[in-house]
């Protein structure tokens, strides 16, 4: 795509919006009662996000002016950049010899103390998402942006207002803070390799890692993801026990491959917070319209606890034993979003036909639930095999241990599924649902459904 005068002039204007005491976003009547924090989250989406990112493609020019406008609000809060201007550039070898230039973004807070601040906590958010594309409406070529506004300017957002947030409060930091912008995340997760094997000479050093990546849906839940490490879940449940505004549910599903598997390559602990995959994901529909930042904030609020306790804690052990399920959540599942050929049931790729056709029709609300008005919303993650049977039912967020055992009853008992496809092979795919129970009057019950 060319790139005129004009752009040259957008980004100039970018860039000094960036600068202390410029902001990009503008708040209309509506948005008046934001706080602060939901002002900046909403500031940096609407810049991340925008137009003249042109969807941030690895090594195009909307990712170098994305790590432009990261590395100014990095230097606009006081955190150090150790990149330059416009990132830390690298290169990736093409299949046809070219080389494509992407860049990392990189800064840091020195923790205060003595036996603790050369050792290191990186927090990553990946930068670049998958462009533009071409598509023929009425014979007429129209051009779409593939903006990305949860994946991942989300994520984005969230690592600076932490950065922020951890930079006004580094006098109780103990280690020291890496907080790591990555470029090319979409070709092979390019940007965190580099910064682990060509970068940053300190890896050894690296006490954990935090990955911040599509947190914007949280009208969809919550996660928290460590491939099972048993010292990161653990200061998951400690914190449970602290008054927080929202908690993740932990989840041994990854809900999405990203930077925390070059991480867990190399014996690092990670922890990754995400709200999930969504409808709108890479697809031109993923802009800031679809995005609760109310709840982000409350996410935020969380994520800041967990690094606090991360940044102060004892170190967390790795366990390659711990490592199961990573790069897609069980293994050879294609997720059912990804399907080209969607898996069906009666038909139907709808999930609502499976919820009314199968689970609501022969769901039985468990008696000792309706005796103690116990009723919730159950998340239940499973596998539909290549030979369309249902397997590996899981709870990924429970309601009450009743209504959990009847959610995996009768999606384990499912007939089967017309399988789905991908490339036209027929492959394994996973689906999460919400199967509701609702009391509506003593002694009587219903059940709802919404998919996930």
């Amino acid at each position: 795509m060319k790139h005129s005068s004009a752009l040259i002039l957008t980004l100039a204007v970018m860039l000094s919006m960036a600068a202390p005491g410029r902001a990009q976003y503008r708040a209309g009547y509506s948005e008046l009662g934001d706080s602060d924090r939901v002002t900046s989250l909403k500031r940096h989406v609407a810049t991340v996000a925008s137009a003249m990112m042109e969807g941030r493609k690895a090594g195009s020019e909307g990712e170098k002016m994305t790590a432009e406008y990261v590395t100014g609000i990095f230097k606009e809060y006081g955190v150090d950049v150790l990149s330059g201007e416009s990132g830390d550039p690298f290169g990736i070898l093409q299949e046809n010899g070219d080389t494509l230039t992407s860049r990392n973004v990189c800064a840091f807070i020195h923790g205060g103390d003595k036996a603790l601040r050369d050792r290191y906590i990186v927090i990553g958010a990946r930068m670049d998402n998958l462009g533009t594309g071409t598509m023929t409406i009425d014979g007429n070529k129209v051009e779409k942006i593939y903006s990305g506004a949860n994946g991942n300017a989300s994520g984005v957002a969230m690592m600076l207002e932490l950065a922020k947030m951890l930079q006004t409060n580094k006098a109780v930091l103990r280690r020291s803070v890496l907080f790591v912008a990555f470029g090319a995340s979409r070709e092979s997760f390019a940007g965190s390799w580099y910064f682990l094997n060509r970068s940053f000479s300190d890896v050894s050093n690296i006490d954990a890692m935090i990955n911040l990546d599509m947190l914007g849906t949280g009208y969809d839940g919550f996660y928290a993801f460590t491939a099972s490490n048993a010292d990161m879940n653990a200061m998951v449940e400690s914190l449970s026990g602290e008054l927080q505004p929202i908690r993740p549910v932990l989840t041994t599903v990854e809900p999405y491959p990203s930077d925390h598997v070059a991480f867990y390559d190399k014996g690092i602990p990670s922890i990754f917070f995400t709200t999930g995959r969504y409808p709108a994901h890479d697809t031109e529909r993923d802009t800031q319209s679809i995005l609760d930042y109310e709840t982000m904030e409350k996410e935020l609020e969380y994520i800041y606890s967990y690094a606090v306790s991360l940044v102060n804690g004892p170190k967390p052990i790795f366990n390659p034993s711990d490592v199961v399920r990573l790069s897609g959540g069980v293994p050879d599942a294609v997720p059912y979003y990804d399907c080209d050929v969607k898996p069906s049931f009666l038909g139907s790729d709808d999930p609502k036909v499976f919820l009314q056709k199968w689970v609501y029709s022969y769901m039985k609300y468990p008696e000792e639930a309706i005796k103690q008005g116990i009723q919730g919303r159950v998340l239940v993650d499973f596998v539909i095999g290549e030979d369309g049977k249902v397997r590996d039912v899981k709870v990924l967020k429970g309601a009450d241990p009743l209504l959990d055992d009847e959610a995996v009853r009768i999606i384990s008992g499912s007939p089967s599924w017309k399988p789905g496809k991908l490339r036209g092979k027929k492959v394994s795919s996973e689906m999460s649902l919400y199967i509701e129970f609702r009391l509506e009057k003593k002694g009587t019950r219903s059940f709802g459904f919404k998919k996930h």
